[in-house]
């Protein structure tokens, strides 16, 4: 089980959370504690933060007052409401609450039934509740409430995860936000890329693209980013999703950001001169775009080629995994951009043309339009992390990982969305 607090000084928007959902039916109040009952057991926004007005009003210095508490079992737990009860009680006692009033709602709208819990810090007399050790504390109880009710380990969970393999999107699930979500989050911490351009190369090995889009706000343009799912064919297979659901980490600025890391580091990165060796041996080895792939992918390296309408060559990225960095050809160097390594594809095509006997009646093979859209790591070979053998695998389009990157855990990326769009208007009515 995972624990997850926040702090802030904004009750009514952490109630109005939660009731909103409540109100969606992806929600509802499970329990409370030591606050105003009504009468028919339902519960508005204002009647739950009544409850919690004397302690505000005692307060004296805590600027953040507020918590706002999600307890996340694993998705393979069957927790009931009893048992959700018991261990919301348990953890607010031991954490140091269990005499405050709060407020526990179950959330039903992702695959993991979870429960989030607001209270407030301050006792009846206005002084903060310690909340040292606050982290460690936590995860020790949280590892209790797994012994005792028999859940699934997030600590063990982690420790398997780093043998699974993580799987590209599927459009066709019904989580594709959550998906989605469990890919952003992590690929900046392992890749490094430079432009949109190279990110949106690596992000399509898990079938998703990300497109710019402009708003305007008090007469300002602003610039942002959309998510979307692809199918099998590289196509657009889904409705757009906004970055800020995932966080800010997922937007455009926070990419900006990640960028210019890049840039400085990728100057002195070991790994550059071997990757262009590498291509070169095998754009040399090979007359046609499918062997050229299959060649690189045999060294751990992806090859993301982008064409136009004709067919004909426009950008062509490489995604280095065994250095985990990706690589506009042209950033590489002249003689990896698009126009040479269109050339000598085009040039062979040409001469097998004139070298077969019977290329009149027939389809030219590798033409670009018989050229079939290829899963990049259907072919993939890769070194088993604990046999040292490499293998051969077909399913799945992301084995090369080795279970780099951790399973989704059904996280809630709305409630962060939530609480940045309540912040804004906060400030908006300051600046008034």
């Amino acid at each position: 089980m995972i624990a997850k607090i926040g702090r802030g000084s904004n009750l009514y928007g952490a109630l109005a959370y939660n009731q909103l959902k409540v109100q969606k039916e992806k929600a509802q109040v499970l329990f409370t504690s030591k606050m105003i009952e009504t009468a028919t057991g339902t519960y508005s926004t204002a009647q739950l933060a009544r409850s919690f007005e004397p302690y505000l009003l005692a307060n004296r210095n805590t600027e953040k007052p507020v918590l706002h508490i999600s307890l996340n079992p694993d998705p393979k737990d069957n927790v009931n409401d009893e048992r959700f009860i018991a261990i919301a009680e348990h953890y607010m006692q031991e954490m140091g609450y269990g005499q405050q009033p709060f407020a526990v709602f179950k959330h039903t709208d992702i695959e993991r039934e979870h429960i989030h819990i607001v209270t407030i810090c301050v006792d009846e007399e206005g002084k903060k509740i310690s909340d040292k050790f606050e982290r460690r504390r936590s995860m020790a109880v949280c590892r209790e409430l797994e012994r005792k009710y028999e859940l699934i380990s997030a600590q063990d969970k982690a420790h398997r995860q780093q043998d699974k393999i993580f799987k590209p999107v599927d459009y066709r699930a019904g989580n594709v936000k959550s998906q989605i979500a469990s890919v952003i989050r992590h690929l900046p911490k392992y890749y490094q890329f430079q432009t949109l351009g190279e990110y949106n190369a690596l992000l399509s090995l898990f079938n998703i693209t990300t497109e710019k889009v402009e708003s305007q706000l008090h007469g300002k343009i602003r610039q942002g980013l959309v998510y979307l799912p692809l199918n099998e064919n590289g196509e657009r297979a889904g409705h757009p999703l906004k970055a800020s659901l995932f966080g800010k980490n997922a937007g455009l600025s926070a990419l900006d950001v990640h960028f210019g890391r890049c840039k400085k580091a990728l100057k002195e990165n070991s790994g550059t001169l071997k990757l262009k060796d590498t291509i070169r041996i095998a754009l040399h080895s090979t007359d046609n775009e499918m062997d050229f792939k299959n060649k690189l992918i045999q060294q751990g390296i992806n090859t993301v080629v982008r064409r136009n309408e004709t067919g004909r060559i426009y950008g062509i990225t490489f995604i280095d995994h065994n250095f985990r960095t990706v690589w506009n050809g042209s950033r590489l160097g002249t003689e990896f951009s698009a126009n040479p390594i269109n050339k000598h594809w085009s040039n062979n095509l040409k001469q097998n043309a004139k070298e077969s006997a019977t290329a009149s009646s027939k389809k030219v093979a590798h033409n670009f339009d018989d050229l079939p859209y290829e899963n990049p790591y259907k072919h993939l070979k890769f070194l088993n992390n604990e046999t040292g053998v490499v293998s051969q695998e077909n399913n799945s389009s992301l084995e090369a990982f080795g279970g780099m990157l951790p399973e989704a855990h059904g996280e809630d990326y709305a409630e962060d969305a939530f609480a940045a769009k309540m912040k804004k208007k906060r400030k908006r009515n300051r600046d008034k």
